[in-house]
């Protein structure tokens, strides 16, 4: 029997800055994703695949599910969700429904090659997977080398599948310093520890196997144009722009609102007045503030190593 779904925040205070309140965003206010579609000019949020009967979907799609990763098992402990190679699937159904719409598979793809693909996919395949062996025996099956190696393999996989599908232009987020989260610290961290550095030194793994697939693809798929938005570097940085030569997940000062022992906030508790202040709003998920710094410098790299070979608003200006 398959336990409660854990990972929802369809109630306050998530949702407390956004301008539709709750609606499943594990934040107090804008996604990082929202606020690069507002950079991006659209008028409108992109709405989530279970929510498109009512939106234009020529528009965009959101695909993302809580605490899903690129392993199938991935989150599940929580519930069902959707993970990589289903998110992939629930594309497709879209693919189809455009093809209606603009009258044949030609059209479509025409429409489809335009459009950006921004995929943040990972951190849960080590926050709900690798580093909760009580739940999942990934860990005791792959070293970290080669558990980041099958994880990205199956990534690029999924990224062949999507580019056969029409996807021409690529934003590959790749893993923040996730060892700097404050759930992790409270739960995996030594006494006095700043991170958890087996964590973060996973995260990074991940990225160095990732990068090499952007630089793959781009001489194996001439037609396409990926990129590798470098979150680890972002992060660090993010910490210094709160004045703070530390990343603030170190304590429970770093959380905006009260959290339950999955992390989560408690519903309908009053959360901190100070949110832009805060790196984080719950113990897993960044606040507003951190995510609008994310976002800017993915669209807007203002040093290279944050993009690679190029930033967002370069690779959405491409003919």
């Amino acid at each position: 029997m398959k336990p409660s779904y854990d990972a929802k925040v369809n109630n306050l205070p998530y949702g407390i800055d956004f301008p539709l309140g709750p609606t499943g965003r594990f934040t107090n206010g804008r996604t990082s994703v929202d606020i690069i579609t507002e950079l991006l000019g659209l008028e409108n949020f992109i709405p989530p695949f279970a929510n498109t009967g009512v939106s234009d979907i020529l528009k965009g799609v959101n695909y993302a599910s809580g605490a899903a990763g690129i392993r199938n098992e991935t989150g599940t402990h929580l519930g069902e969700d959707i993970s990589l190679g289903l998110q992939l699937q629930n594309h497709k159904v879209i693919v189809s429904q455009i093809t209606q719409k603009l009258g044949g598979p030609d059209q479509a793809q025409h429409h489809l090659n335009k459009c950006l693909y921004y995929v943040n996919i990972g951190s849960n395949d080590y926050l709900n997977n690798y580093f909760l062996p009580e739940h999942y025996p990934s860990s005791r099956t792959y070293s970290p080398e080669q558990y980041a190696v099958a994880l990205v393999q199956e990534y690029a996989r999924n990224l062949k599948d999507l580019h056969a599908l029409g996807a021409r232009r690529f934003a590959l987020i790749g893993l923040g310093l996730i060892g700097c989260i404050p759930h992790e610290i409270s739960i995996h961290g030594e006494n006095g520890s700043i991170c958890v550095d087996e964590e973060n030194r996973a995260a990074l793994m991940f990225n160095d196997k990732l990068k090499p697939v952007v630089d793959r693809f781009n001489k194996e798929l001439p037609d396409a144009k990926f990129i590798f938005i470098n979150s680890a570097v972002i992060s660090l940085r993010d910490s210094k722009d709160f004045n703070t030569s530390k990343l603030q997940g170190i304590s429970e000062v770093a959380v905006c609102c009260k959290v339950g022992p999955n992390g989560q906030c408690i519903p309908n508790e009053e959360p901190c007045k100070n949110r832009n202040l805060h790196v984080f709003f719950d113990a897993f998920h960044p606040s507003e503030m951190t995510n609008q710094l994310s976002a800017r410098s993915a669209y807007n790299a203002p040093i290279p190593t944050l993009a690679h070979p190029m930033d967002i608003s370069h690779l959405v200006k491409l003919k």
